[in-house]
């Protein structure tokens, strides 16, 4: 299908052709058509969908039809609530993109800045308003943000605003938009509290799921190494030196965790940096800025900061540590083999990741290929079953029921040793 056939106007069908888009994702063939016809919309997708695309080009196509054919009072019509700085940027760049043949104007607001260069806009007048929960309740609070005329409201990453603690911000804005408006729902998961906020904010909503958590790319190619704590450093270094990386997308579990990474690399010459929520503002979207221009080699990042970093062209993403979260497991390789490109995910497996590991191949339905290294652990045994034509380090499953100390169920807002930004 093209993204003609989704009866979308000319000059954002321009805008898409320059910037390289020909063909619609799954989840942009789908709700394009549905939020088109102003019905709500509850979206389960991951991080690397188009998800983005799939709901400002037909924000940015109704309300330039209301422009011309509905009167009404100015103001802010759209607001797209989201967690983090670094996505608000990221979905204020998309409508630039995708409006940019159009009169509409947007804003970007969130916290850790001055406010004074966002307030100006506001004066100025905006249609579009991406916010993140804290600096927007901060600016209603002084009375430069008035939400009263607000048509279409999209709640994005619901589920990280849940496990960033921002969800009582969230229904407190909630509380202050007319209640009569089209309301976009995104979740890569939905666990229970989030199912509840959700059926009590949408009306009669389409239901769109793209790619289930549990499974992976088949683009991406997932490399599994067996190495203790001491020799993770001496193995991330070895695979930079000898693969062919030009950049790589590196995890830690902990803020501290990710700082002693771009800390050693850096030692070793390797240009790198860290980015987690105790960085300030500007210096996470600084080495961000600097990792796209490809004047970092290396980024590495807990969970939290790079939710929703969205990188073109990323070829590496390396599991430093793996995570007590199966599904962020797929999360993070999901930003490499983007759009059907190829990408390389290396996750390093200490004998206290083991427990992690099994959960991860139980949720993935399969056995990440073992890899042989210099830096090998001396008791590298396999973390689930062995299967035909896997690898020779796999041993047999532990018996149903054995399932240690790591408790399945709804984790993703409760993780152990989780990173709060």
């Amino acid at each position: 299908m093209s993204f003609e056939k989704l009866n979308l106007i000319e000059p954002i069908l321009r805008a898409l052709q320059s910037e390289g888009y020909t063909k619609p994702t799954p989840i942009q063939e789908q709700a394009i058509p549905v939020l088109l016809e102003r019905r709500d919309l509850l979206g389960c997708a991951q991080t690397g969908t188009g998800k983005t695309a799939a709901f400002a080009t037909p924000i940015l196509q109704l309300l330039h039809q209301d422009e011309l054919y509905v009167k009404g009072p100015a103001g802010i019509k759209a607001l797209v609530l989201t967690p983090t700085r670094e996505l608000a940027i990221q979905i204020g760049d998309s409508f630039s993109a995708y409006g940019k043949f159009l009169r509409l104007k947007h804003t970007v607001i969130f916290g850790g800045v001055s406010q004074k260069s966002q307030t100006d806009a506001l004066r100025a007048g905006v249609d579009i308003l991406i916010a993140t929960p804290g600096r927007l309740l901060d600016l209603i609070n002084q009375r430069y943000v008035n939400l009263k005329h607000l048509r279409i409201f999209v709640l994005d990453e619901a589920d990280r605003m849940l496990d960033m603690g921002f969800i009582h911000d969230v229904k407190k804005i909630i509380a202050l938009i007319p209640t009569k408006r089209q309301t976009l729902f995104f979740s890569a998961t939905m666990p229970t509290e989030i199912a509840k906020l959700a059926n009590t904010i949408l009306t009669n909503p389409v239901r769109v799921e793209v790619t289930p958590v549990s499974s992976t790319a088949n683009t991406i190619q997932q490399k599994l190494y067996y190495v203790e704590k001491p020799g993770k450093r001496q193995l991330l270094l070895h695979l930079l030196e000898h693969e062919n990386i030009e950049t790589a997308l590196v995890f830690t579990r902990t803020k501290h965790g990710a700082d002693r990474v771009a800390k050693d690399l850096a030692k070793a010459g390797i240009t790198a940096e860290a980015i987690h929520g105790n960085k300030s503002q500007n210096a996470r979207q600084r080495a961000l800025t600097n990792f796209k221009a490809r004047k970092t080699r290396v980024l590495v990042a807990t969970d939290i900061a790079a939710r929703g970093i969205d990188i073109d062209d990323l070829s590496h993403v390396i599991n430093y540590e793996l995570p007590n979260i199966p599904e962020t497991y797929v999360h993070r390789i999901g930003r490499t083999g983007r759009a059907g490109a190829s990408g390389i995910a290396f996750s390093f497996c200490d004998t206290e990741e083991r427990e992690f590991l099994r959960d991860i191949h139980k949720l993935i339905g399969k056995n990440i290929p073992v890899v042989e290294h210099p830096y090998q652990s001396v008791a590298a045994a396999p973390a689930g079953p062995s299967r035909s034509g896997e690898s020779q380090h796999q041993r047999p499953a532990r018996k149903p029921g054995n399932t240690g100390n790591f408790q399945r169920g709804r984790r993703s807002w409760t993780p152990r040793h989780s990173e709060r930004s």
